[in-house]
């Protein structure tokens, strides 16, 4: 069976609401704290891929490093909006929990138990 991963940030209700939703089901998540150890930029799009989303779609619009780094313009690359990601991971969403070939953004939490309905 493969790993569950969690790109997790402990100060975020849904990130924890999520963790929390994985550890009820029996899992043992490996915890990754993205803002302390953030993904490269080939993680990032590795994870997009399993995602099925564009970089855009993956970030907090909301941070101010997407205004102050001008990323809401359309001129932008998705491989500059991935290194504008691993630069600043704070610009990630999350939680973003990984199960083998496939991934799920925690928003809400229980979208996640999808991906072990086939366990």
């Amino acid at each position: 069976m493969p790993k569950v991963v969690i790109w997790h940030n402990p100060r975020c209700t849904k990130s924890r609401a999520t963790l929390s939703l994985i550890e009820q089901h029996g899992l043992d998540p490996e915890i990754v704290e993205y803002l302390k150890t953030p993904p490269s930029a080939d993680e990032i799009k590795a994870v997009l891929k399993k995602l099925r989303m564009k970089p855009r779609d993956l970030m907090r619009k909301s941070e101010a490093p997407y205004k102050d780094l001008g990323l809401g313009s359309d001129k932008l690359s998705d491989d500059q909006l991935v290194t504008a990601m691993a630069e600043n991971p704070i610009l990630i969403e999350r939680p973003v929990v990984i199960f083998g070939q496939r991934a799920k953004l925690g928003r809400p939490p229980e979208d996640v138990l999808d991906l072990f309905t086939d366990m």
